[in-house]
């Protein structure tokens, strides 16, 4: 599975925007850092306008800040657009999370215990970029087990400042025991049909990572807004 699923490739400034997305979303670009039409256009081989577009469309999304006259860079991480996106999802998630307690595909529900055992094997490698590609899927499949693939789609388009906090997060806190346990907990749940008990487990689940957030910003002030 890719970092962040994406539709298929069907032009070169598409593949010029869905791989710098990948690389910012990703922390290969990091947050303040200054980056070039020039520069990409001769990195992707391609001329300066599907650069040109590209930047412009993530500019769109809060992803690059664009300052005419002075140059692009990556933006910052903005934390009050980070607890919005996270606020959001929780109020999408346990509505879903409660369904799949009621009706759940048994191939679903197959494909999270699989991507829990593979969870387990990422724990010792600490491969943090596939943990979170893991962590994507696993949450994935619950809104596809439900039918619910465009609210999944929704929380996709805000998620843009929550997911380079949880990508900090795991890069630089490899002890990911928490995540798998509520992540086995959570199917738990699924499987013996607890949606009140499965609720309050996504809640919290997604509260996890509040209480890093200043952290991370003391750690890496250049990285936040």
């Amino acid at each position: 599975m890719d970092l962040y699923q994406k539709p298929q490739i069907s032009s070169t400034r598409d593949a010029v925007y869905h791989t710098l997305k990948d690389q910012i979303l990703s922390l290969a670009l990091l947050p303040g850092a200054s980056i070039s039409e020039k520069e990409m256009s001769v990195s992707f081989n391609v001329s300066r306008t599907p650069v040109r577009e590209s930047f412009v469309q993530l500019a769109q999304e809060g992803l690059l800040d664009i300052y005419p006259q002075r140059g692009t860079v990556v933006s910052r991480i903005d934390l009050e657009l980070v607890d919005e996106a996270r606020f959001i999802r929780e109020q999408l998630e346990s509505a879903v999370i409660r369904l799949a307690c009621g009706t759940f595909p048994e191939e679903s529900l197959r494909t999270l215990q699989m991507n829990l055992a593979s969870q387990k094997v990422c724990m010792d490698e600490q491969d943090y970029k596939k943990m979170f590609e893991l962590d994507e899927a696993f949450h994935h499949t619950i809104f596809e087990g439900c039918k619910k693939m465009n609210t999944w789609a929704v929380i996709q388009q805000i998620n843009v400042h929550l997911n380079r906090t949880r990508m900090l997060r795991l890069a630089t806190d490899h002890h990911w025991d928490e995540l798998y346990a509520q992540h086995k907990q959570i199917t738990q749940a699924i499987q013996e049909g607890q949606p009140d008990v499965a609720e309050q487990l996504i809640r919290a689940h997604l509260h996890v990572g509040i209480a890093d957030q200043q952290l991370l910003k003391e750690k890496f002030p250049a990285y936040f807004k």
